[in-house]
């Protein structure tokens, strides 16, 4: 078994098993799956997030096995991401409680608790309106500098996302947003992926996931080049030589979500 509790639950659960005093933890439920929950709840008047699993089952640990996808296992695949990301100063959620018990994969049973991030909007519900009423040229062009460099950096540290959406960018609102001062940070990382370094199979799906979430926001090609040029911290012209494949890859994979997205909508 392994367990952290800081603040307030370390004094809230005094004497109390947190596996099952989490599973009586209320509020708003954002997610509800036979293997994982998703809650938002106030302590003393302060929000927190949980995610509560309780083990997938042996069957589909194999189907994921099957069709070449990471089962996600527990709470303990995000508190690592959580905590690799902070050591490499990539603005993210702050854990403040955790556990996991149990040997058997298939069957464990974790809970992570996160500080909820607010006031906050996220980059999708931001950028909604840029078609319609384009924003300021420098505040974009900071924005895509600023993703650019978390994505970056959060790949060549070793995570990749799984989930790399523009609405899992979250911009803090506690202050004016300005090209030269605002606040961004990486959210939902219960998928993410945490090694020594990033395969390249996963870091393209990341940035076609990211390219496919921003098609309607009315970004430019020279804004495109400008996160490129961020993101891998090279001259242009060696991106697009080195990185053609990659490049083309993404146009066509985007194209083939979106073409997706419009047959079926919502349904995806």
């Amino acid at each position: 078994m392994k367990l952290k509790l800081d603040e307030p639950f370390a004094s809230l659960w005094v004497g109390q098993d947190p596996f099952v005093a989490v599973e009586q933890l209320q509020g708003e439920v954002y997610r509800e799956l036979e293997a994982r929950r998703t809650l938002r709840t106030e302590v003393d008047g302060r929000g927190y997030f949980v995610k509560i699993h309780r083990g997938v089952g042996w069957a589909e640990i194999f189907k994921n096995w099957l069709t070449a996808k990471a089962p996600v296992l527990g709470a303990e695949q995000e508190l690592k991401a959580i905590e690799h990301l902070q050591r490499h100063q990539i603005d993210t959620m702050t854990a403040v409680a955790f556990g996991v018990r149990g040997c058997n994969p298939a069957q464990q049973h974790s809970f992570i608790i996160t500080e909820e991030l607010a006031p906050t909007v996220s980059l999708e519900d931001y950028c909604m309106h840029w078609c319609e009423k384009p924003p300021q040229p420098s505040l974009k062009w900071a924005l895509i500098q600023r993703v650019a460099q978390m994505v970056g950096g959060m790949h060549r540290s070793g995570v990749n996302h799984r989930d790399c959406y523009i609405c899992h960018f979250l911009l803090h609102t506690n202050q004016d947003i300005t090209p030269e001062s605002f606040r961004l940070s990486v959210i939902d990382l219960h998928r993410a992926q945490t090694r020594r370094q990033t395969p390249k199979r996963w870091r393209n799906k990341d940035l076609a996931a990211l390219y496919f979430s921003a098609l309607d926001i009315g970004l430019t090609e020279r804004d495109k080049l400008r996160f490129l040029r961020e993101y891998f911290q090279q001259p242009l012209r060696d991106i697009l030589q080195g990185e053609s494949a990659l490049l083309a890859k993404l146009e066509t994979k985007a194209a083939r979500l979106y073409a997706r997205k419009e047959r079926y909508g919502d349904a995806l």
